[in-house]
């Protein structure tokens, strides 16, 4: 296990093919971040910490894994700042699908402001969202989104993140050197879609959750897995 202190927020660590096989280890189990990955990256801040006088972050830290052909692999350990930037992206995300599903209300004829979820308790506005205001239909909600990320490697470390019983639907575009993944709900349920939806934003970062805003995509990018996206990128791990 070889240990090189980068700066003061930042070490890398390369562990060759042999040490790999007396861990029991490989790539997979620090996508999936398993339990004997949290062991072995334990073990390699404590020996940074004695070697090279790594302190570890307070909050949390970045990993990045390089596979290198027939030598091993090569973890980037870095500090991640607290400042909430994955939170206001996720709360831009909720707002975007929330303009998908005003608009897409105000076309099928209902009324009234998306609810945020103050009335859950009260009863009598329950049953009112749940019936709008044309008879028993069901308000709909937003069920489709596309995610950028930067590298292929990125989507398939997320790929492989989330649950394999996830029926939604995908597909995988590139374009000028960027990948962008359509997600559809498909037959899973919002509450599942919604936690991967917010899942994939460890991974990349919302381009939009609007269909109709996706033609430069389709015009200018190129389709690489036109179905089933995450599965085929799953098996190619």
């Amino acid at each position: 296990m070889k240990i090189e202190r980068v700066d003061d927020k930042t070490v890398k660590c390369f562990l060759s093919n042999e040490e790999l096989e007396e861990y029991e280890i490989d790539y997979k189990d620090f996508i999936l971040r398993s339990e004997k990955a949290r062991e072995v990256v334990q073990v390699i801040i404590e020996q940074a910490e004695e070697e090279v006088g790594y302190k570890p972050p307070r909050f949390a830290f970045d990993l990045q894994i390089m596979m290198l052909p027939d030598q091993g692999l090569l973890l980037t350990f870095s500090e991640k700042d607290p400042d909430f930037r994955d939170g206001e992206q996720i709360i831009e995300c909720l707002k975007e699908m929330r303009q998908v599903l005003e608009k897409t209300k105000e076309k099928m004829g209902y009324s009234g402001a998306i609810d945020d979820g103050s009335a859950a308790s009260d009863p009598e506005r329950t049953g009112e969202r749940k019936r709008g205001r044309q008879g028993n239909q069901p308000v709909p909600r937003p069920d489709f989104a596309v995610f950028s990320f930067s590298k292929l490697t990125n989507v398939m470390s997320y790929a492989m993140a989330i649950p394999t019983t996830l029926r939604m639907e995908s597909r995988l575009y590139e374009m000028d050197g960027n990948y962008y993944l359509f997600l559809w709900k498909g037959h899973t349920s919002y509450e599942r879609y919604s936690r991967a939806c917010v899942q994939a934003m460890e991974f990349g970062s919302l381009y939009t959750a609007d269909e109709g805003k996706t033609a430069p995509l389709k015009e200018h990018g190129v389709c690489i897995i036109k179905e089933k996206a995450l599965k085929k990128l799953r098996g190619k791990m």
